[in-house]
C-alpha cells in the first residue's frame, strides 16, 4: 500500500516521476480566474478539449470544401468508412471485438434501441431490475418502454420496475444484496441494466458478476457504461458477456459536448434472425447499402444497428480523442487513475475536522477515478471558492461534491490543489 505525504513538494515529485506527464499537453486546459492553469475535475461531466481536435474538424472541412460528394470514398480518411476506425479504438478501450461496437446516435437513443432487441416482455416475465438511483435517463428509459408494453401484455407499469437500493443508513448498494435481488425476482424479470459507475456515488458495479446472476435468472443485461468508458481500463465487455451496453463520449472519452455515442452487442446476437431492431439504411450490408434495395438486410456486427448517416463533423473530435487513447498504454494509464484517486483519498482523510465523509467505496476495484463526498453544508458556497481558487469540481443537490482526477490530464499537483482548496474554503465558512 503507497504511503503519501501532504505536501506539494511531493505532489511535485509524483509528477515528475510520472510516464504519462507528457500527455497533459495534449489537451487544451482551461484559464483559472487568476490566470493559472485550471485544475479540472468535471471530467465526469465533459472532459477537456484535445490540443488535435482542430486539426480533424479541419481535415473533415476541407475535404467537403475540396471533394464535395466525393468525400465519402475519397480524401485522407473518407467519410464512408470514417466510423470503422474509431469503432477499433473503442473495442480496445471497452474489452470487446471490433464488430461488436458501434458508433452512432447518443446515448439514450442507443438504448431506446438496445431495449427494442433486448428487452422482450411476456405476461410472465417483464420485470426491469436497475440501481436505486441510477442515471435520471436510464430510469426515464425504462419506464416508458414498461408503458410501452404494459396495456400490449396486460400488466402494471408501476409492478415492472425493481429499483435495489443500498441498506438503511448505507450508501453503496451491496454486491450481495444486487445478486440476491436478481435470484429474488427470478422467473418475473426479463432485464437487468446498470449503471457500471454510478454517476453520483462512483460506485462500480462487478460487471462479470451482475451478468452471470442475470444469465442464470434467465434475463437479458446490459450496462449504461457513461461512467465507465475510457474511466475503467480493465473493461471485458466480450468476455463478461452481457447482451449489450451503452455508453457516450463526451465524458472520460474527451469527444467534446454532446458527441456522437457508442454501443456494444456482443457477437453470440449477430447472426440471430430473430432479434427485432430499428433498421435504417446505414445499418444495411455496406456492399448492397448504395443499391437502395427494398428488404433490410443488416450489416454483420453491431454495425447492424445504425439507421442513420453518422454526422462525420460531429465525429472528428472523437477520432481526435481516439489517436491520442491509440498511443497510450491503458494499463499504465489504469496504475496512474488508481494513484491519483488514493492520493485524493488520503488528503481528503487528512482535512482534519473537515465537514465531510466520502461516499465512494474505499476498495480500488470498486470504483473508478471519481470520488464523491457528502458536505454537511454550504454546498454551492464551497464550490464557488473552489473555483476562485482555480480548482473546478462538481457539486449535485443538495449535498454531494464529485472529483474525477483523469489520468490524461489531470497531475499530482492539481489533487493537491483541490484539497488545499477544499481547506481553505472549510476554514473560511465555518
Amino acid at each position: 500500500m503507497t504511503t503519501h505525504q501532504e505536501g506539494p513538494e511531493y505532489a511535485r515529485r509524483l509528477d515528475a516521476a510520472d510516464p504519462l506527464r507528457f500527455q497533459r499537453e495534449r489537451f487544451l486546459i482551461p484559464r483559472a480566474p487568476k490566470g493559472e492553469e485550471l485544475a479540472y475535475f468535471c471530467g465526469h461531466s465533459l472532459g477537456l478539449q484535445p490540443v488535435n481536435t482542430r486539426r480533424h474538424i479541419d481535415e473533415v472541412r476541407e475535404s467537403w470544401a475540396a471533394l464535395a460528394a466525393d468525400g465519402h470514398f475519397k480524401g485522407p480518411n473518407p467519410w464512408f468508412s470514417y466510423t470503422q476506425s474509431i469503432a477499433r479504438s473503442m473495442a480496445r478501450l471497452v474489452g470487446a471485438q471490433e464488430h461488436e461496437v458501434g458508433v452512432m446516435n447518443g446515448l439514450s437513443v442507443n438504448l431506446h434501441l438496445m431495449l427494442v432487441s433486448f428487452y422482450r416482455p411476456t405476461k410472465t416475465r417483464f420485470k426491469i431490475l436497475i440501481e436505486k438511483g441510477a442515471f435520471s435517463s436510464d430510469r426515464y428509459a425504462v419506464a416508458s418502454q414498461l408503458q410501452f408494453h404494459a396495456r400490449a401484455l396486460g400488466f402494471d407499469p408501476a409492478g415492472g420496475l425493481i429499483e435495489v437500493a443500498p441498506r438503511e443508513g448505507e450508501t453503496l448498494l451491496r454486491p450481495d444484496d444486487l445478486r440476491a435481488a436478481i435470484d429474488r425476482e427470478g422467473k418475473t424479470l426479463a432485464l437487468v441494466l446498470l449503471g457500471q459507475v454510478n454517476y453520483l456515488t462512483g460506485q462500480r458495479f462487478d460487471l462479470r458478476g451482475v451478468t452471470e446472476a442475470a444469465r442464470k435468472a434467465g434475463a437479458m443485461v446490459g450496462f449504461d457504461l457513461a461512467h465507465g468508458a475510457g474511466n475503467l481500463l480493465d473493461l471485458e465487455l466480450h468476455d463478461a458477456g452481457p447482451d449489450f451496453a451503452v455508453w457516450c463520449t463526451y465524458k472520460y472519452m474527451n469527444a467534446g459536448p454532446g458527441a456522437v455515442a457508442g454501443l456494444f452487442v456482443h457477437e453470440r446476437h449477430h447472426a440471430d434472425p430473430a432479434i427485432p431492431r430499428f433498421a435504417g439504411w446505414y445499418g444495411h450490408r455496406v456492399e448492397t447499402r448504395i443499391k437502395m434495395l427494398p428488404d433490410f438486410d443488416p450489416a454483420p456486427g453491431a454495425a447492424g444497428w445504425a439507421v442513420s448517416n453518422p454526422p462525420i463533423l460531429s465525429m472528428a473530435p472523437l477520432k481526435a480523442s481516439m489517436e491520442i487513447f491509440d498511443s497510450v498504454d491503458l494499463a499504465k494509464m489504469s496504475e496512474k487513475s488508481r494513484m491519483l484517486t488514493g492520493y485524493l483519498e488520503f488528503l481528503l482523510d487528512a482535512l482534519a475536522g473537515a465537514p465531510i465523509t466520502i461516499l465512494t467505496s474505499r476498495r480500488p476495484e470498486e470504483r473508478g477515478c471519481q470520488l464523491s463526498i457528502r458536505l454537511e453544508k454550504h454546498g454551492r458556497e464551497i464550490i464557488e471558492r473552489m473555483r476562485e481558487d482555480g480548482v473546478a469540481a462538481d457539486f449535485r443537490e443538495p449535498s454531494v461534491i464529485r472529483l474525477a482526477p483523469v489520468p490524461l490530464y489531470n497531475s499530482f499537483e492539481d489533487v493537491w490543489r483541490a484539497a488545499q482548496a477544499l481547506r481553505v474554503a472549510f476554514v473560511a465558512l465555518r
